[in-house]
């Protein structure tokens, strides 16, 4: 150090800090610079939408055989095909070929007059799940339906795409052959236009009982069963392995459907 020579050094390095205290360049250069907390939240929802878009548009892809055996089916709805609007339901079992043909037959209950009929007809799949199929009776009368599948095949939304129809059902996959086996031990169901949820218990030996009364139910190799209590006649069909039961009542005037579930 030369002697009598002042060296300002430790007034500029406190100029600098205090600049640095009052907002000087050095907060300027702090404030320039982004938040690293926001750029991260940033790259996390571009990453969370990429994933959520992406499953969306896997959720929605099909093949041409993501329907295919057989199914039943449930409808229900206000009909004007008639002319004057009219309740109806029906219960049908299909069998989707892989040759795109259909086959299978139908109960239909009109405002309370019950049809039956066999069956015929096609069926398209579009990859974006969407269904389409045509079924035409022996007297020669075509229908048209349309859904969408869910993931797996075992279930389609559908409804009637011709004219003057307002019906609205599902269809689900069924077993190729059903014994009374099959019939879960409990379920629980509602009939259209009741509010009351119906307890079923049943027993091996073809007998339940229920809050209205015992009744009886049969099991057909083709999965259609059959249920009676107090003054009530249902057709069904056990989908889904047994846990569930699509059927419609079958008795003169009754336009009811009705859903049991397995408990």
């Amino acid at each position: 150090m030369i002697p009598g020579k002042v060296i300002d050094l430790p007034d500029a390095i406190l100029r600098h800090e205090s600049q640095d205290a009052i907002g000087g360049p050095a907060e300027d250069r702090r404030r320039a610079r982004p938040p690293l907390h926001g750029f991260i939240l940033e790259v996390w929802l571009i990453f969370v939408l990429a994933a959520m878009t992406s499953v969306s548009w896997a959720a929605n892809v099909c093949s041409e055989t993501e329907v295919q055996g057989p199914y039943g089916a449930q409808l229900s709805g206000v009909t004007s095909i008639a002319g004057t609007a009219k309740p109806a339901v029906s219960l049908a079992r299909l069998v989707f070929n892989a040759d795109k043909s259909v086959a299978g037959y139908s109960s239909v209950n009109f405002d309370g007059l019950l049809l039956g009929n066999p069956v015929t007809g096609t069926y398209e799949i579009k990859s974006d799940c969407t269904m389409s199929w045509s079924l035409q009776d022996d007297s020669g009368g075509f229908q048209h339906f349309s859904g969408i599948i869910s993931p797996g095949g075992n279930r389609v939304e559908f409804q009637q795409a011709d004219p003057d129809t307002g019906q609205h059902g599902v269809m689900v996959r069924t077993s190729d052959a059903c014994t009374a086996e099959d019939f879960r031990p409990r379920y629980s169901f509602t009939l259209s236009g009741a509010t009351i949820r119906r307890v079923l218990n049943a027993t091996a030996d073809g007998t339940f009982t229920t809050a209205d009364g015992p009744g009886t139910f049969t099991v057909d190799s083709d999965c259609i069963v059959h249920i009676e209590f107090g003054d009530i006649k249902l057709r069904g069909i056990l989908v889904n392995k047994g846990a569930e039961i699509l059927a419609i009542q079958i008795d003169p005037g009754k336009t009811v459907s009705a859903r049991f579930t397995a408990q």
